[in-house]
């Protein structure tokens, strides 16, 4: 794959992300907004359904690719000794799964409830 060709999925995977984030989100506004749970129990039981839940999941994934494509790109152009940039890329990957299966886990306690 070209350098081009590999910019330009990076350039659409971010586009795509971010089109989800936002209308996760305003999903998320028009909830708390409308019809906001006041206590634990109703969080869990909304949280924990399996429509918000898988939406939930998508969106922490998308998140994840965002940020991941986003960072990934800044120390690409920026970084140049290459060692130096591939020990920031491992650690940001490493910072991102964590986030990831930290979000996960709270998303099946939420479930589990």
């Amino acid at each position: 794959m070209s350098r081009r060709a590999a910019g330009l999925k990076a350039w659409i995977w971010q586009r795509l992300t971010a089109i989800y984030l936002g209308l996760f989100i305003l999903f998320l506004l028009g909830r708390l907004v409308l019809d906001p749970p006041l206590h634990v129990a109703e969080w869990r039981g909304w949280l924990g359904g399996p429509l918000v839940s898988t939406a939930s999941l998508l969106f922490v994934f998308a998140l994840l690719l965002h940020a991941w494509v986003g960072v990934r790109d800044i120390l690409m152009d920026y970084v140049r000794p290459i060692a130096l940039r591939a020990g920031l890329m491992s650690l940001v990957i490493v910072i991102l799964l964590g986030c990831g299966l930290w979000a996960v886990e709270i998303l099946i306690v939420a479930r589990v409830g």
